[in-house]
């Protein structure tokens, strides 16, 4: 006599083990989310975004450029002198340095002067060369800013610059800057300053002994010099 409990029983399986391996076959085709997430879903972990990316601040070099206005930059220059080649020549009221080539020409540098109040004129001479020199601020010039350092070792924070040129036995000097935006203006306290290409330039041709002629402010003669082409 035929059990119809187990041949339901059968039938039953039968049908939920090809229900099972229809739905096993149509997952591998297009995985569908299981019916019960909360048991088969794997711990969920925090998903990493890489920070955005951030561009780099140019540098103190890069931003800290400077270009001199045309008619101070380092030329040779026509020139009337009766003075002999090599001497220096200080134009104060139109800040220009001339060296004397001889022949009618001069090379004429940019320079920045002394302010009011601080400008001289006369004749000395160089008795000092230095490369990335020392400053120490004379007394005067302490009492006028007592904030200044005492002394300070040379280099490229110096505000003598690169070279300096010591004028007979005063304080002045013939120097590069730091700050190569005063060329061109009336801000020192007497010292004839250059920018460091310059003075390095100037150094380069000039010896101890130099004549050098720094002419007053009040010459207020026009200015004669013209570019050789």
């Amino acid at each position: 006599m035929l059990n119809l409990n187990a041949f339901t029983r059968a039938a039953a399986f039968g049908a939920f083990a090809i229900s099972a391996v229809a739905f096993s076959g149509s997952a591998s085709a297009a995985p569908q989310t299981p019916p019960f997430p909360f048991l088969f879903l794997p711990p969920m972990q925090q998903q990493y975004a890489p920070p955005p990316a951030v561009e780099a601040a140019p540098s103190d070099d890069e931003s800290a450029t400077f270009e001199l206005p045309a008619r101070l930059r380092r030329q040779v220059v026509s020139y009337a002198t009766q003075e002999a080649p090599g001497t220096i020549i200080i134009d104060t009221p139109h800040t220009y340095l001339y060296l004397v080539l001889g022949n009618g020409q001069a090379v004429r540098y940019g320079i920045g002067v002394g302010r009011a109040g601080f400008t001289w004129s006369g004749t000395q001479a160089v008795t000092k060369k230095a490369e990335w020199p020392d400053w120490t601020p004379p007394p005067e010039m302490i009492a006028r800013q007592p904030y200044l350092p005492r002394h300070m070792a040379g280099g490229p924070g110096n505000p003598l610059g690169a070279r300096a040129m010591y004028l007979g036995g005063t304080e002045y000097r013939i120097h590069g800057t730091n700050a190569p935006e005063t060329i061109g203006t009336h801000v020192s306290s007497g010292c004839i300053r250059l920018t460091n290409e310059d003075v390095t330039d100037l150094y380069s041709r000039v010896n101890v002994g130099t004549k050098v002629i720094v002419l007053p402010m009040t010459e207020r003669r026009a200015d004669l010099s013209t570019a050789v082409r």
